[in-house]
């Protein structure tokens, strides 16, 4: 900065604000000793418009939605729901059935009490969450590999990310505490379903979570858990600490009807401490206003009448994820899918795959999408993926692996 500072003869602290001003606006990402570079891409750019192109008669794996044939029917649910009074403005932003619903499911899964709001899916009760609780600059541990939209986020909001590596169980719990206590002053965790490896969390990894969390209570915990209703695993809360309190003074859990209802309905309920909860509505009031008291009756309805049982859905996921996971054992190939719509390949070089799998027919989501430290991985969905085609598939990758002998294209 000082040399920049003399070439163009301004002031150092000058320098200084251009870069900070770069930074917050997403232009440039810095890495402290190892300097400061340009990012790939605007940070308005979402990584998920980077898609492999799909051939014709090729299977696409690479989107990560759910499988149609698993979502309930919205026409009956959107009648009933415009069969309502008409909602003005000044009247409730909120579906009273709809947020006992979510709490009694709160309750009932362990989360501690706290106040509950509706947002437009995940992504923007996260979103509106670290608004509300984060200044421009500050650092907030993620998941690595993670859901790309977060990892876009974070720097459009002008926030910085500390990479937390994760397995099957979740975020380890040691490199949680040295993200933490580096500066970092949010974590985002996953509960279950985590894109893209898969990984739920156990109880014996969230109490070590918690274990970390309770002793840096002054972090910003959100968890994201928009696995519910499309998975068995058991939710595991990293707020609730035990004893009728939190391990945080400020925390937000998130669940979404998009997987298992639609992603078109762009409806999520999140609870939190009062603080938190109050400053997300009050933002909301000033921008969106509220959600549409339509998809939010629909989601009441649905809820009620039409979507299929967790344990289907979730039966249905688990048999294609098993049937993958096997078919790439059989083949030497390690892969990881404890829950959701994900399987999670690591490979050496995830561009040639990818386009080795491209070549066989099968179109697959490069790891880069997801990564920021972790090393190269390809993602593959399995929601629309019949049991009976994982051996071809599970050929296919180990021939793009290890040569062609293995390899068989789709037909």
């Amino acid at each position: 900065m000082r040399d920049l500072a003399a070439e163009l003869g301004v002031n150092p602290n000058t320098a200084a604000a251009a870069y900070r001003l770069l930074r917050e606006r997403g232009v440039i990402e810095t890495a402290g000793r190892r300097g400061s570079r340009i990012r790939p891409r605007p940070a308005t750019t979402p990584r998920d418009e980077a898609r492999l192109p799909v051939p014709p008669g090729a299977r696409d794996l690479s989107a990560g939605n759910p499988d149609p044939a698993l979502l309930p029917p919205l026409g009956p649910a959107l009648a009933a729901a415009a069969a309502g009074p008409a909602v003005l403005y000044g009247d409730p932003v909120a579906e009273p059935e709809l947020l006992d619903g979510f709490r009694a499911e709160f309750r009932a899964d362990g989360a501690p009490d706290g106040e509950l709001a509706v947002c437009s899916g995940a992504l923007d009760t996260i979103g509106r969450v670290l608004a509300a609780t984060l200044r421009t600059g500050d650092t907030v541990a993620v998941e690595d590999p993670g859901w790309g939209s977060v990892l876009d986020l974070l720097p459009a909001l002008g926030l910085r990310t500390a990479p937390v590596p994760v397995d099957d169980e979740g975020p380890l719990p040691h490199a949680v505490a040295a993200a933490l206590d580096a500066g970092a002053r949010a974590l985002i965790v996953t509960s279950r379903a985590q894109n893209p490896t898969g990984a739920a969390l156990t109880p014996a990894r969230a109490a070590a979570l918690r274990t970390v969390l309770a002793a840096r209570p002054g972090t910003v915990l959100i968890e994201d858990d928009h696995g519910h209703g499309m998975v068995d695993q058991p939710f595991q809360s990293l707020a609730a600490d035990g004893r009728g309190g939190t391990t945080v003074t400020r925390w937000a859990l998130v669940r979404s009807a998009a997987k298992a209802l639609g992603p078109d309905l762009r409806v999520a309920v999140v609870t939190g401490d009062a603080d938190t909860v109050a400053r997300v509505l009050g933002r909301q009031r000033l921008d969106a206003g509220w959600v549409s008291h339509l998809l939010q009756r629909a989601v009441v309805e649905l809820r009620r009448t039409d979507a299929a049982p967790v344990a289907t859905i979730a039966a249905a996921y688990r048999a294609r994820r098993d049937a993958l996971l096997t078919a790439l054992a059989a083949q030497g190939v390690r892969a990881h899918g404890e829950s959701g719509v994900n399987v999670w390949v690591p490979v050496p070089d995830e561009t040639a795959v990818a386009a080795a799998l491209l070549h066989r027919g099968w179109v697959v989501a490069p790891g880069s999408r997801f990564r920021l430290a972790s090393p190269p991985a390809i993602r593959i969905g399995i929601a629309p993926l019949d049991p009976a085609e994982a051996p071809a598939l599970a050929a296919a990758v180990a021939a793009a692996l290890h040569g062609p002998a293995h390899g068989s294209r789709v037909t």
